[in-house]
């Protein structure tokens, strides 16, 4: 079976993928590749003056930026963020069952925007790539909202939802972007980047 061509480059470097994220590794193993996850945590503060346009790659970079180095020749980082913005304000991971409950309300019979940036690294250059989707929520009842938090209990999603899960199912009623950018990761994006590096 002939392969793109692409893939078999891609198949003497080695990617590192620097996210915990089981969506981002499922993603990422979507497109063919053979990759390895190793994570450096790092505290995703954000500064207090900027705008909420610039956080996903803000953080992005930062956690690029701050891996351990250096890297080999044949190697590629790759770190991603996610953010939800609503009405201008970055809605981060909720520290809380109100405060997640309290974010899908604003988010409920409204639009918003997810912003998802991605920093590809490698020994010699780098690069932050960044995409935005719109996501209209139909209106959501209070029952609904509070039965997905107990049954998925979202809190370590930017926003509190995953669209991926029953409250996508039920509560999205529109998107305008990629669905992928919404989960967390632009593939369309990511591979793009890579061709041109092999």
């Amino acid at each position: 079976m002939t392969i793109p061509s692409t893939l078999a480059n891609l198949a003497s470097k080695k990617i590192i993928l620097g996210s915990n994220s089981p969506r981002r590794q499922e993603l990422l193993r979507g497109l063919g590749l053979e990759f390895e996850v190793r994570v450096h945590p790092i505290a995703e503060n954000l500064p207090s003056d900027l705008p909420a346009q610039y956080a996903a790659a803000y953080l992005s970079k930062l956690k690029a930026d701050s891996f351990p180095g250096p890297f080999d020749a044949n190697e590629i980082l790759i770190t991603a963020d996610t953010v939800v913005i609503d009405r201008g304000k970055v809605l981060e991971k909720p520290a809380t069952e109100l405060e997640a409950f309290e974010m899908l309300k604003s988010l409920s019979g409204a639009t918003h925007t997810v912003m998802t940036a991605v920093t590809l690294k490698d020994q010699k250059s780098s690069i932050t790539l960044e995409d935005e989707t719109q996501v209209t929520f139909r209106f959501l009842e209070e029952e609904e909202i509070w039965y997905y938090l107990k049954q998925y209990q979202p809190y370590d999603k930017a926003g509190s939802y995953g669209i991926q899960e029953w409250i996508g199912f039920i509560g999205v009623s529109s998107i305008t972007g990629s669905y992928f950018t919404v989960m967390g990761f632009p593939l369309h994006l990511v591979y793009a980047q890579l061709k041109k590096w092999v």
